[in-house]
């Protein structure tokens, strides 16, 4: 996986995690206030029912009350009563039922056949008492009770509210109730509108998730073909520059051959052909043709050293035979002998370590340094100092010349061409180079790390 690719990846993934951080919170979050919600409405549904309730047995009550606070307990007042009860009712599954205190049932609109049995031992399938649990309540002084009992529309077990109070002077339990089974149903309606907006809310926070993804990734890859125009465009810059300079290289390599070199062949082949055409007329005389071939010889050592100066400009042979300091020593020495300025050259600590690439990067910057001096510095004097660090060695050369603008010069687009390959050389080796310059003179400081 390329670099940009991890930078992107590492970007996104944050993001990504952090989403789904907050979806977890949210469905917890949506998820808890609909139980709440839903506990809510349950307990307010319930209380308006057990209201409901009570007013229905209190309307049942007052139907009878003209028969039950006669002061007749004869069968037939009381029969009078049980049918007022049974002709009440309200909805599909709204009845009254009545039963005496041993659990006799005297009264069941929707159950008929349940009129006349003693149901004091029946239970619900969960193993509860009904009918007892009913009369307990009635004695106590009335009030709800959670059971589970036939619903007449469905004739399956469901749970039922029931609000049963007592009438002592008769011994009966009036009572009446209604199933929970429709407040299950309009709760599993709440449940489900619930489910489709916690639903909804997730799907809105990947909607973002994935915009935000396709955000991020979309950044980075307009970011991405950005830098790469750049670089390529820095890379075209770089590259007309290493073709250019290997021009101006060859250029100066063929002037030198052709300037010197060539000339001075061309004189020794002369000088040779004259002493072997002295030898050729006058072999009496041999002396006439060895001063042509002492000019000859002459010449043949100035060619050597031109080529000895030449091969030094290329690569100096010092710097891979005795080292970086060594071959600074001597391009030092150079310097002050052909251009007349002082050179004080010092190297201080372990200046070995750096590579052979480091090496050559650190010799051709002071070789630039120096060229720059000589042609615009008019410095007297140089100073340079090689020195060896734990982690780096440096390399300073200050001149006590005539300064120049430095940020005219690098933004110059014909101009700080030798500064530009100076900084370009030092960041392909990983180091760094420093450059300040005034009325006072002018310092370049090279550092580079160890190998």
């Amino acid at each position: 996986m390329k670099l940009r690719q991890k930078i992107l990846l590492v970007a996104i993934t944050p993001l990504i995690v952090a989403l789904l951080a907050i979806a977890v919170a949210v469905r917890h979050q949506a998820n808890l206030l609909a139980q709440q919600q839903r506990a809510s409405v349950e307990t307010a549904y319930v209380a308006s029912k057990e209201t409901e309730l009570s007013h229905y047995v209190a309307l049942a009550t007052r139907s009878i009350a003209h028969l039950y606070e006669s002061g007749q307990n004869d069968d037939e007042t009381k029969a009078k009563a049980i049918n007022i009860l049974a002709s009440l009712d309200y909805g599909d599954d709204g009845y009254f039922f009545l039963y005496d205190l041993s659990g006799k049932s005297l009264m069941h609109p929707r159950l008929p056949d349940l009129v006349g049995k003693n149901l004091w031992e029946l239970r619900d399938p969960e193993g509860n008492p009904t009918i007892q649990r009913l009369i307990s309540k009635a004695r106590s002084g009335g009030g709800l009770v959670r059971y589970l009992w036939e619903k007449p529309s469905t004739r399956k077990m469901a749970p039922k509210l029931g609000y049963v109070v007592m009438l002592e002077r008769w011994g009966w339990m009036l009572g009446t109730g209604i199933y929970l089974d429709d407040v299950d149903n309009a709760l599993a309606k709440i449940d489900a509108q619930n489910s489709v907006n916690i639903r909804s809310t997730m799907l809105w926070i990947a909607v973002i998730a994935i915009a935000s993804a396709l955000t991020v990734a979309l950044s980075g890859l307009a970011l991405n073909i950005s830098e790469h125009r750049v670089a390529d465009a820095k890379l075209r810059v770089l590259a007309q520059r290493v073709v250019r300079s290997q021009e101006e290289e060859r250029a100066r390599l063929s002037r030198d051959l052709h300037d010197g070199i060539s000339q001075w062949l061309v004189s020794i082949k002369l000088q040779v052909e004259s002493g072997i055409a002295k030898l050729a007329t006058n072999a009496s005389r041999p002396d006439s043709a060895r001063v042509s071939f002492d000019r000859a010889a002459n010449q043949l050592n100035d060619v050597l050293g031109e080529v000895r100066r030449i091969s030094h400009d290329l690569r100096p042979a010092l710097l891979d035979d005795l080292g970086l300091a060594a071959a600074l020593d001597h391009l030092a020495s150079e310097f002050r002998e052909h251009t007349s300025i002082e050179v004080d050259f010092l190297s201080e600590g372990n200046t070995e370590g750096l590579s052979d690439v480091a090496n050559t990067v650190m010799f051709r910057i002071a070789q630039e340094t120096l060229t720059n001096i000589k042609r615009h510095a008019a410095a007297s004097s140089v100073r340079i100092r090689l020195t060896g660090g734990k982690q780096e060695i440096s390399l300073r050369i200050a001149d006590n010349g005539i300064g120049f603008d430095v940020a005219g010069v690098s933004q110059h687009p014909k101009r700080g061409i030798g500064l530009r390959n100076m900084h370009e050389r030092v960041n392909t080796v990983g180091g760094r180079l420093e450059l300040s310059s005034s009325g006072e003179g002018t310092t370049v400081i090279a550092i580079l790390p160890r190998a």
